[in-house]
């Protein structure tokens, strides 16, 4: 009968053992798919607001900005645009950070903190990026290394030459 006994303690031990790999194994999947999940949401949230800003003029009410905003609307060509003034406030800013980062280049983390958003959230780096290479896209920068965010060369003399001799004079 001992010998019975024993022989049931054992294979319970194993059938212990044999959940507990198991548990670990789904723990690590469950883990898995909860990051999927997370880089999914952050997709379509880039995916919306790409839609919002390709759609009708969208006015954001009761939002805690240090700077007005006005309607949304979408990112001229740069060839068919007069300036910069015919960009939202939120790219007028990134590009007026862009000019004052020279050479160096605006980084998304940086445009992130432009446009009033949190640096540290990946989403809102990753939608700052998203609007620095639509501005690529659509003329208004160039990306001379990857993640670094230039006026083209040509804009960024003229600008030079602007702030050295206010009112144009020599």
């Amino acid at each position: 009968m001992r010998a019975v006994l024993e022989a049931r303690r054992k294979a319970a031990v194993v059938r212990v053992e044999e959940l507990e790999a198991e548990l670990e194994r789904v723990r690590a999947d469950l883990a898995d798919a909860e990051e999927v999940l997370r880089r999914r949401a952050i997709g379509l949230e880039q995916y919306l607001e790409a839609l919002a800003e390709e759609e009708t003029p969208v006015v954001v009410a009761a939002v805690s900005r240090k700077r007005p905003v006005g309607p949304r609307r979408a990112v001229p060509h740069r060839e068919n645009a007069a300036g910069v003034e015919d960009l939202s406030v939120d790219y007028q800013a990134v590009m007026a950070a862009a000019l004052d980062a020279g050479a160096g280049g605006l980084g998304a983390r940086r445009a992130a903190v432009v446009l009033g958003w949190d640096s540290a959230s990946a989403s809102r780096v990753e939608g700052a990026r998203a609007r620095l290479k639509r501005l690529v896209e659509r003329g208004w920068l160039v990306e001379m290394k990857p993640g670094r965010f230039t006026l083209p060369a040509s804009e960024q003399t003229q600008d030079a030459g602007a702030v050295g001799r206010p009112g144009g004079g020599s």
